[in-house]
Formats: C-alpha cells, structure tokens, sequence
C-alpha cells in the first residue's frame, strides 16, 4: 500500500521518514524533551508537510486499530510547530473538503455551548435543544466513511479506515450515550460524559485537519473531487444543506442511464449486443436492462452484493435506503465497509460461507419504534462454487405492527370500509384525537401529528424539497417521535415560515 501512495504524491525521502518516526515515537514516550526533539528535527528532518505524517503512518506504523485513538495530537502538534505548515488551506466554498472543514466549524460552537451549560445545574429543555443539533454530526463521519476513505484507500492511504474509524465511532456512541442519560434524568452521568465528548471531538477534529484533509488533498485529484459531490449530495451533509449543482441535478433525474450504459457495455464484453429497450433472457423470463434497472429501484429491501473476491459490486439504489451507500462504495474491499469493532464479524461470516459451513447469517435491530432485519446468504453457481454474498436489509417496523386481516383494497391514505360508513362527527373525532390537538401548523407544531392527519404530506414534502427525503428513512422514525417544523425547517434550511407556507400548499 505505502508504494501506490508514492505515486500519488511527490518524491518521499525514506531516510528522513524514518528519523521523523524515530523523533516522533521518543518524544510521545517521553524519553525526550521538547527542546532536544525540535534540536533533532532541525539537524534531521527539516520541513515537513501533511502528506509526510500520513505516509509515515502508513508505511512505518504498526497496523493497531487502536493507535489512532491512542496519539495526543497536542503533542503531535508541539513538536511539528515551525516545522509543518498547520494553517487551512484555502478552498472554494462547494469543494468537499470545505464543507468538512465547514461541519467541525459549527461542531465547535456547540462544543462551546455546552462547555458553558454544564456550568449550571441541568435544565433538560436547553439540553434538548442542544442535543438536537448536536445529533445531527454523525452524517459527517457517515460521508467520510462511505466517501472519502474509499478514494483515499484507492491511493494506498489505508489508515483512516483501519484506525480514524474507530474514533469517529467513539464520538457517535458519546452524543447517542449523552442523549439516553439526559432522557433518563441521570444528571451527574450526563454532565461526565459531556466532558469525555468534548475532549474526543477537539483531538478527533485536529486529527483530521491537521493530516486526513491536507493529504486528502495531496492524493486525491480535482476531477475526483467533482465526481464525489453527488454521493455526498446523497449521504447529506451536518448543520446545513448544499444546493446541488444544475449539472448534477440533471444526472440525478436520470440515474437509470449510467447503470444501463455499464451494464450494456459489461454484456458487449462477453458478446452481448443489448440496448437499453432489447429484452435479454433471465432465468425466468426476459427482461431489459431498462426493466432491471427499475426494478432494483423499486425494491421494498436494500440489497448489496459482494463477489468472491470481497469487492462490492452492487448495491440497490432506493430512495428508502435504511443505510448511507455510494457508488464509491463499488470495487472496495468489503472488510473496509465496517467499523473496526464489527469487522470480525464479517470475517467469520464470509470465512464460514466460503468454505460451505453455512449459508446464511441474521441479524436485527430492534428499538421503539423501528425494526431492522438484516440477512446474509452465501451466493452458490450451480456446482456449489461460492460466488459472493448478498446482504438484504429491511425495514419491517409497519409489518410488525399489523393486526388482524385486511382482505378488502385499502389504498395508503384511506380508511378501511368499516371506517367510511361511521357517522361523519365520529371520523372528524377520530382526525383530531390522532394529534390531541385541532389543526393548526406553527413552530412547535410535530410533525407526527401532522403525518397521522395527513398520510401523503411526508411523500409530498419530499417531492418538493429533496432533503426532506431523509422523512422516509426507517432511523428517520426515531426523531421524528419529537421533530417540530422549527426544527425541520432548521435542519432542512428551508426555514420555519417556508416550511409552514410549503404545508398549507400541499395540504390545501
């Protein structure tokens, strides 16, 4: 790996990273002062950039997943001051790296609110308010891991999927935890965890300036950063949205045409000649490529397939996917698709398909209000032959909650018969006693309350306003259980009295 990462990035001298890891390694431990380690980088190593720390601990590290979580970037910091250039580099406003460095930016304004709040005895509804923006970070760490380590593992660059994962994990688990004590009264727990959040986040996000966004940088070309933008566009951005650009909006209203294109191209290969409308013999019938490709759209599951080399090949691309994917994800490693703490996990899964000893793993995730189901089955050709894996993931909340039968055509939306013929008094108490409250949209409104009057409005709000597509995700059922329009409008950037006008439009 550290060879293909030479070939991205300017000539390394190996001598002088290897008395930079020397220097490095004696000063954390202490065996060193700070005066005599500055002595030795003068005499030895002299200037340095980003890319050469990331180098090193690509190329001289040991593989510990823990290491990353291990180094104290202030003293990291110390000793490179006045020999690397720390200051951020100037970029324009759409880039992607900006909008990481954008997040962190409003990340730490947080961090100072609530560095200020935990001066004074809990009071939940300020803490609340907090965490509700607070909660929102974690989707930058999800487009980190489903965009940008996969184009910096394609450069050689390895080390932040083996180890920054880790740490970004570690902060997500400190706000989920945070969230859960707040909401079980435990003040003096909470206020403890604040302060194990603020000091992981402060060196997460110094670990990434100061060397994950600079090399990124370096490694990853300006063509390559253009074709990032939709799957960031995808995955979302923390704090604020991004308009996409017209030219990428255009793409994204006609997605079937690159998935038809390659695989038209992929059958031409093998002697195939198929344009897009020209059926083609499945096992059970025949179909076009146009027709496949609407189907894997319209799947009520997501699906991914990994093939027996442990690439990720496909993945279903619906608008209700339970999990960030993008198409970066495709020709990855499967190992490197999971947090370092599951990824034995997956080991002993496709270990145990590959050598026939099972043939399918279950797993599922089950909270108040949301049921996951997630399944693996080893993919066999007809000889027995392992071929890969396929991974089909479900959201079977509303499954599990029906009762009875329906045997009579209900559309969504509709009440059933027996519902049509109740007195028209007894419907409209039915209508209000859904939110507790007569209608009225303002501020504080929930929109729970709202979707229960009026089943097509979460649909409909999506197909005005793209980001309010993230409605219809399952995770999105957990906050939507206290989601006002103040705060839809807030995290969608549309704002409260835009978003209030946009509902009186639809269900008017």
């Amino acid at each position: 790996m550290a060879n293909k990462m030479k070939e991205f990035l300017p000539e390394i001298e190996m001598e002088k990273m290897q008395r930079l890891y020397e220097i490095e390694e004696k000063y954390e431990m202490g065996q060193i002062s700070l005066e005599k380690a500055h002595r030795f980088m003068a005499e030895h190593v002299g200037p340095i950039r980003p890319y050469h720390i990331a180098y090193m601990e690509q190329n001289l590290k040991s593989g510990d997943d823990d290491e990353c979580i291990r180094v104290n970037m202030r003293k990291v910091l110390e000793l490179l001051d006045g020999f690397m250039d720390n200051s951020r580099p100037e970029l324009p406003a759409e880039h992607p790296i900006a909008h990481y460095y954008k997040e962190n930016d409003e990340l730490r304004k947080l961090l100072l609110a609530i560095e200020d709040l935990i001066q004074y005895p809990v009071i939940k509804t300020q803490w609340q308010e907090l965490y509700d923006k607070l909660r929102q970070y974690p989707v930058h760490y999800a487009r980190k891991q489903n965009q940008l380590y996969p184009l910096l593992e394609q450069k050689g660059f390895d080390r932040p999927t083996t180890t920054m994962w880790n740490f970004d994990d570690i902060i997500r688990d400190n706000i989920r935890d945070g969230q859960r004590l707040l909401e079980e009264g435990k003040d003096e727990e909470f206020i403890a965890k604040q302060q194990e959040l603020i000091e992981n986040a402060r060196d997460l996000m110094e670990k990434e300036e100061t060397i994950l966004y600079p090399t990124a940088l370096a490694l990853i070309s300006k063509e390559e950063f253009e074709e990032m933008k939709s799957g960031d566009q995808e995955i979302g951005f923390a704090f604020f949205t991004v308009e996409p650009e017209k030219t990428r909006q255009t793409a994204a209203a006609q997605p079937a045409g690159d998935f038809v294109q390659d695989l038209q191209n992929l059958l031409s290969k093998y002697g195939y000649s198929a344009g897009p409308r020209q059926e083609l013999d499945v096992t059970t019938g025949k179909l076009t490529l146009e027709q496949i490709n609407l189907i894997y759209q319209h799947l009520p599951i997501d699906i991914s397939f990994v093939d027996e080399n442990e690439l990720v090949k496909f993945y279903s691309d619906t608008d209700h996917r339970i999990f960030p994917r993008s198409k970066n994800v495709i020709g990855r490693e499967v190992m490197n698709c999971h947090p370092r703490r599951s990824v034995h996990i997956v080991r002993e899964i496709v270990d145990r398909f590959k050598n026939g000893d099972e043939s399918k793993a279950e797993f599922w995730i089950n909270k108040p209000d949301l049921f996951i189901y997630i399944v693996y089955f080893a993919v066999r050709d007809k000889e027995g032959k392992f071929r890969g894996v396929l991974e089909v993931m479900q959201d079977c909340t509303h499954i599990r909650a029906l009762e009875g039968s329906q045997t009579l055509l209900t559309w969504a939306g509709e009440k059933p018969e027996e519902e049509e013929h109740k007195p028209k008094e007894q419907a409209e108490t039915n209508a209000e006693s859904a939110t507790g409250t007569e209608l009225e949209i303002n501020a504080d409104t929930k929109l729970k309350d709202l979707f229960a009057l009026y089943p097509d409005l979460k649909k409909k709000l999506a197909a005005c306003y793209p980001p309010f597509k993230m409605l219809n995700t399952p995770l999105a059922k957990i906050m939507l259980q206290k989601a006002t329009v103040k705060m839809a409008g807030e995290r969608s950037g549309l704002g409260t009295d835009e978003l209030i006008k946009l509902i009186k439009e639809i269900i008017g």
